[in-house]
């Protein structure tokens, strides 16, 4: 019973940050994924690091305690929102598309969030899950989460970090990096279509007669989906490019607010 008493705030520090993890990143927080799941697998991971790293460690349930929580609570979202982040590239990329191809007025509701999505984002987002989990992205991601006590201990210095302002530089860099990133899968679409927009304005000089409203539709949709076809082989390529820059972002968050481990 000493054992019990003395391991469960080790125990809740754990807990809090792996459940704070999957409340923000991907596939985790789906609205598909019962919240039942959700806890109990944070649970049991929760559990299986505490028998393997938590165990070791001691702390007094002092006053302070409360705000060593607080610090568990946000290295945990911290995490989940670097990958969700590179999940929201894909969908970026689809709304720069839907509008300029003309789909920007049929946005469809997400399942996986419950918010209005673009529907080549849309289409994007559920070809990126389906390839992320059958590389076991997924397990890469769960030993990721279980190998930042490695780099991250109870005892970091997140805090700190924040007054300096290291991580919210490091968060900027990333919203900025994640939206260049969708602007380069989205611009062999977006060109194409510029062009077709200056091919379609070249007609209306030359030959006023065309109803260049009547024509621009259909001939936009017809080439952005022939495009979009024929950019469909190499998605796989960048999705593989898109997780391995996601896996070493979140390596740079762990320097961020630790540095290496010792060793």
């Amino acid at each position: 019973m000493n054992a019990i008493v003395q391991g469960f705030p080790i125990f809740l520090l754990i807990f809090c940050r792996i459940t704070a993890f999957f409340v923000v990143a991907p596939v985790f927080s789906s609205r598909g994924v019962p919240n039942t799941f959700k806890i109990g697998l944070g649970f049991f991971i929760s559990l299986i690091v505490f028998l393997t790293y938590g165990i070791k460690q001691t702390i007094v349930p002092d006053a302070g305690y409360i705000l060593v929580l607080l610090r568990e609570l946000l290295v945990g979202v911290l995490m989940g929102y670097a990958v969700y982040l590179f999940f929201t590239v894909v969908q970026t990329a689809g709304a720069f598309m839907d509008l300029q191809v003309g789909f920007a007025m049929a946005n469809i509701v997400d399942p996986h969030t419950g918010t209005s999505a673009p529907l080549l984002g849309n289409f994007k987002y559920m070809l990126l899950i389906v390839v992320f989990l059958m590389m076991n992205g997924h397990h890469y991601m769960l030993k990721g989460l279980m190998d930042s006590y490695e780099w991250m201990p109870l005892s970091n210095e997140l805090f700190s970090r924040l007054m300096s302002g290291s991580v919210t530089d490091y968060l900027t860099r990333l919203v900025g990096n994640t939206f260049l990133l969708s602007v380069q899968i989205a611009a062999p679409l977006v060109v194409a279509m510029f062009l077709a927009d200056v091919g379609l304005g070249f007609l209306t000089k030359t030959a006023p007669q065309f109803n260049v409203f009547v024509i621009g539709i259909p001939l936009k949709l017809l080439i952005g989906i022939l495009l979009l076809i024929l950019l469909m082989p190499g998605l796989a390529g960048i999705f593989d490019k898109l997780f391995a820059i996601m896996f070493e972002s979140l390596e740079q968050l762990f320097g961020i607010i630790q540095g290496p481990p010792e060793g």
